[in-house]
């Protein structure tokens, strides 16, 4: 396979998966949507370097280890789900308290605009999903072309990957600007809260249970 056509190939099929709805979506929007947009770029950050880690990894030949190992799999797979699940309870919980909004009947963010924090939850959110880690065992090594240094070639896939996850964000958090006069009423606010919370902990129920 030459270098052009590996790139080309596997750039279509991360392509796809970064099209696809899922939690890295709903994480970017939400956080986003209600006017965090240093903590929605954090997020963004964070999964990246999770993906840029997954990449060097897997590059490196450690996470073929992982997916050898069932204890050391569904230790990770434990702790993530449980992780989306917190994350998902505590944002459905904060909605029924009343949380989010001022007196004067604003949205108020939960938790500081900070990039730090939402790195922080981007690369946990990516790190502590075995299933990032089976993908590029099985992905990355059909893109790599005979002859080629592993690491050098991994890395370079993954940077595609990473490039292609930048752009597709920086759309949704465009699109979720739009977003900001309408969550201007609380009701709005917490709907939308309630919408992420069940996606986030239904992902934590779906990797507790292996599906």
């Amino acid at each position: 396979m030459a270098l052009s056509t590996a790139l080309w190939s596997f750039a279509l099929v991360v392509g796809l998966l970064t099209l696809t709805p899922g939690l890295d979506t709903a994480l970017i929007l939400r956080t986003s949507a209600v006017g965090r947009r240093r903590r929605a770029w954090g997020v963004v950050l964070g999964i990246q370097t999770g993906t840029l880690v997954w990449g060097a990894l897997t590059s490196l030949g450690v996470t073929a280890l992982l997916t050898a190992s069932h204890l050391a799999y569904e230790t990770l797979r434990w702790c993530g789900a449980v992780y989306l699940l917190w994350m998902g309870v505590r944002m459905l919980r904060d909605t029924f308290r009343g949380r989010g909004a001022d007196t004067a009947g604003e949205p108020l963010p939960a938790g500081p605009d900070s990039t730090a924090g939402g790195w922080r939850q981007g690369t946990l959110t990516n790190l502590l999903n075995p299933k990032m880690g089976a993908f590029y065992v099985a992905v990355l090594p059909q893109f790599i072309p005979d002859g080629s240094s592993h690491l050098a070639m991994g890395m370079l896939l993954t940077s595609v990957h990473i490039l292609i996850g930048l752009v597709w964000s920086a759309v949704l958090i465009g699109c979720a600007r739009l977003l900001n006069g309408w969550l201007r009423r609380p009701r709005n606010r917490h709907l939308l809260d309630r919408v992420t919370g069940t996606v986030i902990g239904a992902f934590g129920v779906r990797l507790a249970l292996g599906d």
